[in-house]
């Protein structure tokens, strides 16, 4: 019994939700569009305030797949409607990150400068030079990009150095001691 793909997901006011031949879902909002194609096997079915998903039998592929349609699904709609956005914090001497038109460069204590095409869909701010702001429709898309920013200087533990996420916590490490 899957508890995630048995719940429905409610559509908020402004939102509208279509499926097409072979499960081809297109969500519309006030943000933007997102579609995908789903497995043909999976009924998905649209009222006016909800979708629900259904699976056809009881075999383990239907099952895992049941719960991962619902939630996309919930995923696209939540998009379109609120957004998502995924908070960076660069912390180091001389590490910093900037907008350069259609690219951000980030100083991370690298002889060169890492520079990232943002992608479309994103959009990319600094409140500040050490602070990175990325939000967008497309949850994959946002975290991926902002994973990718992480992977250029993971934080470390001993002097807490690198990119983390905003809400990530950094464990500390003591460092070596001299004998006596």
């Amino acid at each position: 019994m899957s508890r995630i793909g048995n719940k429905v997901v409610n559509i908020p006011a402004g939102v509208t939700v279509n499926v097409a031949d072979n499960n081809f879902v297109t969500v519309k909002g006030p943000k933007g569009e997102l579609s995908f194609q789903f497995n043909n096997e999976m009924t998905i079915s649209v009222s006016a305030t909800e979708v629900a998903v259904k699976r056809p039998n009881d075999t383990k592929e239907m099952k895992t797949l049941h719960g991962t349609t619902r939630a996309l699904i919930n995923n696209m709609v939540k998009g379109v409607s609120e957004g998502f956005t995924k908070k960076l914090e660069i912390n180091g001497v001389g590490y910093r990150a900037a907008l350069q038109g259609n690219k951000l460069v980030i100083s991370a204590g690298y002889s060169h400068n890492v520079e990232f095409d943002i992608p479309a869909g994103l959009k990319v701010v600094l409140p500040k030079n050490t602070n990175i702001e990325i939000s967008g429709i497309d949850k994959q898309l946002v975290g991926q990009f902002a994973a990718e920013i992480r992977d250029v200087r993971k934080p470390e533990p001993y002097k807490g150095k690198g990119i983390k996420y905003d809400y990530e916590v950094i464990r500390r490490k003591e460092g070596k001691t001299a004998k006596k």
